[in-house]
């Protein structure tokens, strides 16, 4: 009864406990409460949200996914083909123009007559081919720290450097950045190479991304990406070779109306060719414009080809995509510095690469040979190309001031360019092919690049000797680069091993503790003496574990975990 009154007495004193149903219930039985709870509008929105979605076609979505994923990685390949031609093509067109300012006489004498311009010019040149002879010692290591796409952003801001020491021409500016830009030259070079690989591999995963072997980031099978490594090889020198055009245009626009014509320049030159018996053009007229270039249009070029650096170097940091995911870049550097340093030197085990050797010297010579003395992509076509050419010129000299002569010489120019876009094409193209593993394609571009920049040294060396005996050691080097070639293929295709030094498995701290692995980079046949495809490439086998799962170190990997505990 208390509680009856109780409950009457609520009533009375709130009378709006009542018309919510605590007066109405007395008189009827109590429902049974729903558990469902009652969500609020930010509960709503979140269940919106994470719950099923009748319209979600999952499949849909991982396809629009990859397919931006590729079109990233060819906007990568694009722009940082542009950029290396930017780069470039600022490169060589101030060095021409400074190198034609400096020539000339009068503009010495009237401009700087003590500070010894050709002195500088020639230093200058030393630096920048001397200074790759060492470069072996240390690209790899450099790559690895900084990573491939940093090492092309910095590799670019060298190059700009170069070109904002010509504000202020004097030997402790410009001979110093000259020196760095030899030191940079393979490192730039070879990370270009790798990171164009690396983007055909990755484009072949982003096509292939059902595919397990895609899916677990397993080593994909031997030539499935060659289709694409040689298509984005071929776009980069494609765009790459634009350099050479945008190299002309600071003479063509500005310097080149401040020229003497033909009949003063070469008025004291009797021989061309293979006809020349030291130099490159005796007798040249010393003094090749006839008015000097006003300092202020001076700085406006070079402001100009400062900006285009500049651009170059935003194109490649922001619209360059990474080559590496970031765990495959730790790995790659934790092999250990020791291992890295040793193991391009390792690589010459294998008979392709020292078949390859005469081929890689030889575009070397060829690339300085055509700027100093003449002004599968079947890679053996151009080389061939090549030795016509060189057989042409010891017979067939153009003569001076002979301007019926300018078709010819045209024409043999774009051949020469021919054959040498064939060359480094096919040389990137089969350094792709042959060596597929990510852990080891930047150690093979570094010896490529270095024995390239060796040849373009040895050039650099023979500027003096007669024209006759350039063409002849060109000729000697295409020759055995094919026979050297052919030989290669001769043993591949009689699928004879090749010996690749193994990769050392990563070694990573584990909570703390870091154990030596019984891993030997000394050790060879992880490709080449295995088991050897059809094609003669090798397969290696994937035997990596981690240093705490190798029998024995169990044991010892429990007690620290257990003492850290």
């Amino acid at each position: 009864m208390n509680y009856i009154h109780t409950c009457k007495d609520m009533a009375d004193i709130y009378p709006e406990a009542s018309i919510n149903g605590i007066a109405a219930d007395r008189g009827r039985n109590y429902a049974v409460q729903d558990d469902t709870p009652v969500l609020d509008g930010a509960n709503a929105q979140v269940e919106d949200f994470l719950g099923e979605k009748p319209d979600y076609d999952e499949e849909a979505e991982e396809k629009r996914y990859y397919r931006r994923k590729r079109l990233l990685t060819v906007k990568s390949v694009v722009f940082a083909s542009l950029g290396a031609a930017l780069t470039y093509g600022v490169y060589l067109g101030l060095l021409q123009m400074q190198l034609i300012l400096h020539y000339d006489e009068t503009y010495r004498d009237v401009k700087y007559s003590n500070i010894g311009l050709q002195d500088i010019d020639s230093k200058m040149l030393m630096g920048i081919n001397v200074t790759p002879i060492v470069a072996l010692l240390y690209t790899p290591v450099l790559i690895r720290f900084f990573g491939t796409k940093w090492m092309m952003f910095l590799s670019s801001g060298i190059y700009a450097l170069f070109v904002s020491t010509n504000y202020w021409e004097r030997y402790y500016t410009l001979v110093p950045s000259a020196t760095v830009i030899g030191v940079m030259i393979v490192p730039f070079w070879a990370s270009l190479g790798n990171y164009i690989t690396r983007m055909a591999q990755k484009y072949y995963e982003f096509v292939n991304y059902k595919e397990e072997n895609v899916r677990e980031q397993r080593r994909v099978p031997r030539g499935a990406s060659h289709r694409y490594i040689i298509i984005f090889q071929s776009i980069f020198y494609s765009l790459f070779h634009i350099s050479f055009v945008l190299a002309q245009l600071p003479v063509h626009f500005f310097l080149s109306k401040f020229f003497y014509s033909y009949n003063h320049t070469l008025f004291n030159v009797r021989d061309c060719g293979a006809a020349i018996q030291h130099g490159i053009l005796p007798n040249f007229n010393l003094t090749v414009l006839h008015t000097l270039p006003p300092s202020l249009n001076l700085i406006y070029v070079e402001s100009a080809l400062m900006g285009a650096a500049l651009v170059s170097m935003l194109l490649i940091l922001l619209l360059c995509g990474s080559a590496y995911r970031p765990t495959e870049e730790i790995d790659l550097r934790s092999i250990g510095w020791g291992n890295i340093f040793q193991l391009p030197f390792k690589h010459a085990r294998d008979y392709r690469l020292r078949c390859l050797a005469p081929y890689f010297l030889y575009s070397g010579f060829e690339v300085l040979f055509a700027c100093t003395c003449f002004a599968l992509i079947p890679l053996v076509g151009g080389t061939l190309l090549h030795c016509c050419i060189l057989i042409g010129l010891f017979f067939w000299s153009p003569t001076p001031k002979l301007q019926s002569q300018k078709p010819l010489l045209y024409l043999v120019a774009i051949l020469w360019g021919v054959g040498s876009a064939l060359n480094k094409s096919g040389l990137s193209i089969i350094i792709g092919v042959f060596y597929e593993d990510k852990e080891r394609q930047d150690f093979v571009f570094t010896i490529y690049h270095w024995l390239q920049a060796l040849a373009i040294f040895i050039v650099y060396l023979w500027s003096g000797i007669p024209v006759t005996a350039k063409l002849g050691i060109m000729l000697a080097s295409a020759l055995i680069s094919v026979l050297s070639y052919l030989w290669m293929e001769h043993k591949l295709s009689c699928k004879v091993p090749y010996r690749v030094p193994k990769i050392p498995a990563p070694r990573h701290k584990v909570k703390g503790y870091r154990y030596m692995e019984e891993e030997n980079s000394d050790e060879s046949g992880s490709e080449g003496e295995k088991e050897q495809s059809e094609g003669g490439e090798s397969e290696e086998e994937d035997k990596t574990v981690p240093c705490y799962r190798q029998p024995g170190r169990k044991e010892c990997y429990e007690q620290a975990v257990g003492d850290e505990e």
